[in-house]
């Protein structure tokens, strides 16, 4: 959790608070101007964080964080958190996010949040992501934001809520008009919820971004791909769609790029982990000449080839001025291919951010990869490849950065969303969270 609209992270290691110094009122102090009394771990990581972002210190949640140090020292096993925004000790400055993913809050912590939902007119992000919520709390959840008009973001990722909750959430944005992105990936939706969150966005012109991942479809007749290329045809405001995992193949691609020629909001376009091969890409290349709105395509773990990445640079080389970032992380690729896609980046000064690693690189490959680090035309930030020199040949090092690399998880310190490992949401900012 965090006031001021900061989100919570683990705070660094441990170290005792500073003693008090001659600067009025400083960030870490309380709202009179006063030191806190530190002396349990809760207080002392929401300490650290408050200095390590520099926001003052929410003296209504340091004291709730004392009482729930008080009861882990006598030995209670769960926490309840109660940062009610009504309590008689909430100062002005109240709690707009909430952070609670990996814990196990289930269908009887969801009827909290909902209410939560109802009764607190400050939360703008709210994370449960891998709670082990259920349909039924997915329905409260969904019910409750029907009337909430201050939420912006809602992360409800890794939870089953199943066919059945995907509809109320459906249903919902039908109503809510304040919600800007919403994630139901890895959520179990089944293909009746898929199209009719497709439905409703036909309409809905509040929703900036929206993730599907990994819905249960059965079949191969890719409907999902039908109709979710019908809403980008009508919507005029996503500017964020996930689409991993939905089986799409290349008649399913080239429904989507039908779309992508009519549509002109849509900047971050995500089909990882699907089937979709060279032929594919004939139809992604020319849509591509002509759309000019298009900045991150994440392709990763397809089977695009050669001839597919070669299609891709040649757009990219002559035509396309608005593509910023494109992965094609696992593909199949060899060198003429990936050699390809590094000319194009000489050519397009756009094109900033490649990322290329699990493919099958060639001497040629990482030379070539090597003289654009060389020469600043790629920045070492803005790939997964770093080149190394063994006995005068060239190779290629794995680095951790991509177009998502915190989706699932943060690191143990530091901030989630910089830069480099999250490409995309930092390219595309759909919400100040991941």
């Amino acid at each position: 959790m965090w006031g001021s609209g900061e989100e919570a992270a683990c705070a660094g290691p441990r170290s005792s608070p500073p003693a008090p110094t001659t600067t009025p009122n400083p960030s870490w102090a309380l709202a009179d101007g006063s030191a806190p009394e530190v002396i349990g771990h809760l207080q002392e990581d929401y300490y650290n964080l408050c200095m390590e972002k520099s926001q003052k210190i929410n003296s209504f949640i340091l004291h709730i964080l004392q009482e729930l140090d008080e009861e882990i020292e006598k030995g209670s096993e769960g926490i309840t958190l109660n940062i009610a925004g009504n309590s008689r000790l909430m100062p002005e400055e109240r709690v707009t996010g909430l952070d609670v993913r990996y814990n196990f809050i289930s269908d009887v912590g969801a009827y909290y949040a909902a209410r939560l939902l109802q009764k607190q007119h400050n939360l703008i992000y709210l994370n449960l992501m891998f709670n082990d919520i259920g349909p039924e709390g997915g329905e409260l959840i969904a019910k409750a934001l029907h009337k909430n008009t201050t939420l912006k973001y809602l992360r409800m990722t890794g939870n089953k809520i199943e066919n059945k909750g995907g509809m109320f959430f459906a249903a919902m944005l039908q109503i809510n008009s304040s919600l800007e992105k919403l994630d139901l990936g890895d959520c179990d939706l089944g293909m009746q919820s898929v199209i009719a969150l497709a439905t409703v966005l036909t309409q809905n012109q509040t929703i900036k971004g929206i993730n599907l991942n990994r819905p249960i479809l059965y079949g191969e007749q890719e409907e999902s791909t039908v109709h979710l290329g019908h809403m980008l045809k009508e919507n005029h405001c996503l500017v964020e769609l996930h689409m991993c995992k939905h089986n799409i193949k290349n008649w399913g691609i080239k429904q989507l790029c039908d779309a992508l020629y009519l549509n002109r909001s849509l900047r971050y376009l995500d089909v990882s982990c699907n089937k979709i091969t060279r032929d594919g890409m004939v139809c992604l290349a020319d849509v591509l000449k002509s759309n000019t709105t298009l900045e991150v395509l994440d392709l990763s773990f397809n089977r695009i080839e050669n001839a597919g990445a070669k299609y891709l640079s040649e757009t990219l080389a002559s035509h396309n001025r608005s593509l910023r970032a494109l992965s094609v992380v696992s593909n199949n690729i060899e060198g003429e291919g990936l050699v390809a896609l590094s000319e194009s980046m000489k050519t397009n000064p756009t094109f900033s951010n490649v990322y290329i690693w699990g493919n099958k690189f060639d001497e040629a490959t990482c030379v070539a990869y090597s003289d654009l680090i060389q020469m600043d035309r790629l920045k070492p930030a803005n790939t997964d490849v770093e080149p190394f020199v063994v006995d005068g040949h060239v190779y290629l090092a794995e680095v951790s950065n991509g177009l998502k690399k915190h989706y699932y998880w943060r690191p143990t310190y530091g901030e989630a969303c910089t830069n480099s490992p999250n490409a995309g949401f930092t390219l595309v900012p759909v919400g100040g969270h991941l």
